[in-house]
């Protein structure tokens, strides 16, 4: 995609540009100049969102978190406020869900009041979160608090409303032209990096990690977006590195606004239920996707994935996936327009989804399984394109209610059973 090329360079020079000069010029606000406790245990929220309110009103500049370990509940950047977290200082959100309001949102692709993110932003223009240091969702701690049910399990009490749910460790929504670079993203509690009909945002060298047992730890969700380049990230998590969105169902539908125009390279997927996914939530459409460049290793569970349903409805539509190295993985190749199809099932969608013009190029590397192609009969995958690809495997290539997939380009070396079995395909 030579256009996106072009205009990702253009996008990421104009971002460091504008983050340059705002840092040098930016007046700082060291939040322990506000009564700020680095001890672990001193709650900071006041303190911390007073540093933020007195930048603002002040004409903006950079609040700072110094060396240290920071305690605080939910934090609100506001217009023309950096947030800086300098090496060895530490960012760690609470386990009081009473630390995070309730705010306007998208959770799990459906707009509602949701519980807010530890770190949030609405609304910005030129907005910078950077550093050297960490910011931590104390995920373990809240599951200790609160351990997840059994599957099938009942809850001991009905939820009271409005629903509440673990924090997001880092909510950007809204904004335009988002700078967030070099800070170790820890524990989240749930999603971490979660960019929400935003544009022009530029992600890099960050490194993303969660303990293995956080459920729905997602690395990066990018929902309903356009103009966004994730760059030289490494993530190992407990859910889809990253997941590209756009809205589910009835309330995707109704909203209907795509993820487009994204890149994401350079970048070193570890342990993750995908590498760089798209969907599940598909409603608004995603299209225009390249990832290149990357490695995904670690038993991650599909490094290039596709996952939606049958009521989701949208159009995924011209996404590559050039220069991928796996290693170790349990799949390679991963497309399902029937994932995760647990009761209650909602009905279809009036037009099914739709996954069509996919380019797989150069990928190269060992793993458990090729993977699958699961289309529907009404709405099979189409147009999926293989070029210079050579697989090592135990088990083989499943295609499902296909047309038009080229596997000329696709090299496989599989030890058990067939490479390639075929169902509905053309």
């Amino acid at each position: 995609m030579p256009r996106l090329t072009c205009l990702f360079a253009a996008i990421a020079l104009a971002i460091c540009l504008a983050a340059q000069t705002g840092s040098k010029a930016s007046k700082r606000y060291v939040i322990s100049d506000f009564g700020a406790v680095a001890d672990a245990t001193t709650v900071n929220t006041k303190a911390i969102q007073a540093a933020i309110d007195k930048c603002a009103a002040s004409g903006g500049g950079v609040v700072v978190a110094p060396k240290g370990t920071f305690l605080s509940g939910a934090i609100f950047l506001k217009q023309g406020v950096n947030l800086l977290v300098e090496k060895d200082g530490v960012l760690k959100g609470t386990t009081n869900i009473d630390d995070y309001p309730v705010i306007q949102t998208r959770w799990e692709g459906s707009e509602e009041p949701w519980t807010s993110a530890f770190i949030n932003a609405e609304g910005m223009t030129d907005l910078e979160i950077s550093g050297e240091g960490t910011i931590d969702g104390s995920g373990e701690e809240w599951l200790q608090k609160n351990p997840p049910r059994a599957p099938g399990s009942a809850p001991s009490q009905p939820p009271s409303p409005p629903r509440r749910g673990r924090p997001r460790l880092v909510g950007i929504q809204n904004s335009k032209r988002v700078h967030v670079a070099g800070l170790n993203l820890h524990n989240q509690a749930v999603w971490c990096l979660f960019i929400l009909y935003s544009e022009d945002v530029l992600a890099e060298n960050l490194k993303i990690t969660a303990e293995h047992n956080i459920p729905s730890s997602d690395g990066i969700d990018i929902d309903s977006s356009r103009r966004v380049r994730i760059n030289n990230v490494y993530i190992d998590v407990n859910d889809d590195c990253i997941s590209i969105k756009s809205g589910k169902d009835a309330d995707g539908l109704r909203v209907n606004r795509p993820a487009e125009d994204i890149v994401v390279e350079n970048s070193h997927f570890a342990y993750g239920h995908g590498g760089v996914a798209m969907g599940s939530e598909t409603s608004g459409g995603i299209r225009n996707v390249e990832v290149r460049n990357c490695v995904a290793d670690s038993g991650n569970w599909a490094p290039i994935r596709f996952k939606t349903q049958p009521s989701r409805g949208g159009v995924v539509e011209n996404i590559t996936y050039r220069d991928i190295t796996l290693h170790a993985t349990r799949q390679a190749f991963e497309f399902n327009l029937e994932w995760r199809m647990a009761p209650p099932i909602a009905p279809p969608a009036k037009v099914l989804p739709v996954v069509r013009n996919v380019k797989i190029i150069n990928v190269s590397g060992d793993v458990d399984s090729v993977g699958i192609i699961h289309g529907l009969a009404d709405s099979p995958i189409r147009d999926i394109h293989f070029e210079n690809c050579r697989i090592a495997a135990q088990k083989g290539f499943k295609l499902e209610h296909a047309r038009n997939v080229d596997l000329a380009g696709l090299t496989l070396d599989v030890k058990n059973g067939e490479a390639v079995t075929k169902t509905d395909v053309q």
